[in-house]
């Protein structure tokens, strides 16, 4: 038997939710849209490639984390898709946006095999405990001051990423020939993801006035996010304080050595003998999951 526990929390969305819900840390507002048009068709990929692949899992301990996992894994689709749908109905326009988001992984799903897909999974899956860690450890900086309806749905989001963070790989070594496997897909499975980001990102700035944005959305997510982090930690270094600051960055309250750490840990978790359980774990996701068991209102439980 699985360990994971599939939590059915009654998110709701509508069109109060605006489309800039972290005026705080703006960057992180455009981040947290991405991710939401990013979760729904991504978590439909490892469902339908996860059924697709059931058959072939012969392990029976194996077969329980699969069925836990696409379990959790359609609760995040059901949840971000509520989201998704109050930008739609306030940004028409974003629903060709979701089409095109949805056709990149339907074709992956069509044209690619099993081991590629199971892969893809592991490879996306390995980077979100070191990468979510430093989000949860630091969530008053990112996070404090924007919508608590769309802080709670990512964080809540992001512990159970955590909570599963061997699954994927547990799946794709049972299924794949070698421990390398996926690592040789990993440049291709990146080069989709940076494909998809691209699509969304491009969509947002089509269809949602600058006013509401903010800034280009295609541009924070392509260089803003990377370039102001090292704008921020090494100009004071070799040119000295701006006279003008910086827009707040996601990581602004993140030391560089954590952010190193973090990257370090991304890079290495794409290595054939990286293992999630071996990562350092942030210490808010057991206090989230022993709010949920008390009964807490979790739909707002960040931000009250």
């Amino acid at each position: 038997m699985s360990d994971l526990v599939i939590r059915k929390i009654p998110w709701t969305f509508d069109t109060a939710v605006p489309f800039r819900w972290q005026p705080a840390n703006p960057l992180m507002g455009i981040f947290g849209n991405v991710f939401t048009f990013f979760a729904v068709p991504f978590e439909q990929y490892i469902i339908g490639a996860l059924r697709d692949a059931e058959h072939l899992i012969t392990d029976p301990a194996v077969a329980a984390e699969c069925r836990a996992f696409v379990r959790q894994e359609a609760q995040h689709s059901s949840a971000h898709r509520k989201h998704l749908n109050s930008l739609i109905k306030q940004y028409p326009g974003l629903e060709e946006t979701r089409r095109e988001v949805t056709d990149r992984f339907d074709g992956l799903l069509a044209t690619r095999g099993i081991e590629f897909h199971v892969s893809y999974i592991a490879d996306i899956e390995a980077t979100f405990t070191p990468l979510f860690k430093v989000f949860l450890d630091h969530r008053d900086s990112i996070f404090g001051g924007g919508d608590p309806r769309v802080a709670s749905l990512i964080l809540w989001h992001f512990v159970e990423e955590i909570e599963h963070r061997s699954s994927g790989l547990a799946i794709c070594a049972h299924l794949t020939s070698s421990r390398w496997t996926r690592t040789r897909f990993a440049p291709a499975t990146a080069g989709h993801v940076l494909g998809v980001i691209e699509t969304i990102t491009r969509g947002f700035d089509r269809h949602v006035p600058e006013a509401d944005r903010g800034m280009s959305a295609y541009r924070a997510m392509r260089s803003d996010v990377v370039l102001s982090e090292l704008r921020a930690r090494l100009r004071p270094r070799f040119r000295g304080p701006r006279r003008n600051p910086l827009p707040a960055r996601i990581f602004h309250d993140v030391s560089t050595r954590e952010l190193a750490g973090m990257i370090g840990r991304l890079i290495a978790s794409q290595a054939p003998y990286h293992n999630p359980a071996d990562q350092p774990l942030p210490e808010w996701a057991a206090v989230w999951m022993r709010a949920y068991e008390r009964g807490a209102d979790m739909t707002t439980f960040f931000g009250r």
